[in-house]
């Protein structure tokens, strides 16, 4: 197995032969949880892009260890990037949608209130279920053995997410109505490639008027419709593969 990656808020400094210490939640999960012992093998990343692989090589206590360092890597900014526009669905399936599509490799993240979302974001439920989603791409993102973590950004209107899908290389909203498959859609090979995922309601005509006018054609994936939690993870997964970030 791959050794387990935990996150540390800066990985300054790091270099082979240096000593990184790892506490805190980070450290007691390493510790008490995991149970990591002297001499195990240990990535810490900062989420950014860099990660510090070594060995352990102290254990205090119940929250605190010691990592040698024996390389450090950075990652290139992937090409192109990513980002998947996802309306809010019901229950706990938006942490779900989140979950997959960070283990798949997405690199961004766009909540969207949706004219047909049944679920609300308001006030201090909103900010409680955008921390869900970042704690959720968190936590996937070390699951995943990733460097670079996923951004999830604050919930977008409609019109700021066809702000968003104005600039990039190639926006797509995922319809099942949709004239063209997304797997012979042509791709850019840099600049940001941005989904939007409907709700479970289903993309208003006005929505899909407003994208359009922004440059977000319709495609559909194929011949099944998939729930609103599992699109975004199956189309993340074809554009991966036919960018070549999969090779």
């Amino acid at each position: 197995m791959t050794a387990p990656v935990f996150l540390v808020d800066s990985l300054a400094g790091a270099a082979p032969g240096v000593a990184l210490t790892l506490d805190g939640p980070e450290g007691r999960h390493a510790v008490s949880v995991r149970r990591l012992r002297v001499g195990e093998e240990i990535v810490l990343t900062d989420g950014a892009g860099t990660g510090a692989y070594g060995t352990v090589a102290a254990v205090e206590g119940k929250d605190r260890l010691d990592v040698a360092v024996t390389d450090v890597r950075t990652e290139e900014p992937p090409r192109p990037r990513i980002t998947v526009v996802q309306a809010l669905p019901k229950g706990d399936r938006g942490e779900l949608a989140v979950e997959t599509m960070t283990e798949t490799g997405v690199d961004a993240i766009v909540p969207w209130q949706a004219a047909r979302c049944v679920t609300q974001w308001k006030g201090e439920r909103g900010a409680k279920s955008l921390t869900k989603w970042r704690n959720t791409a968190r936590e996937a993102g070390k699951q995943a053995r990733r460097l670079t973590f996923p951004e999830v950004a604050a919930a977008a209107s409609t019109k700021g997410v066809a702000e968003l899908l104005s600039g990039a290389a190639f926006a797509a909203v995922l319809h099942e109505e949709g004239s063209e498959p997304l797997a012979r859609a042509e791709l850019p090979a840099d600049g940001g490639i941005v989904l939007v995922v409907g709700p479970e309601g289903g993309v208003s005509p006005e929505e899909l008027e407003l994208f359009a006018a922004a440059g977000a054609k319709p495609y559909r994936l194929g011949a099944s419709v998939l729930r609103t939690s599992t699109a975004g993870t199956a189309a993340t997964a074809l554009l991966l593969g036919r960018t070549g970030r999969w090779d």
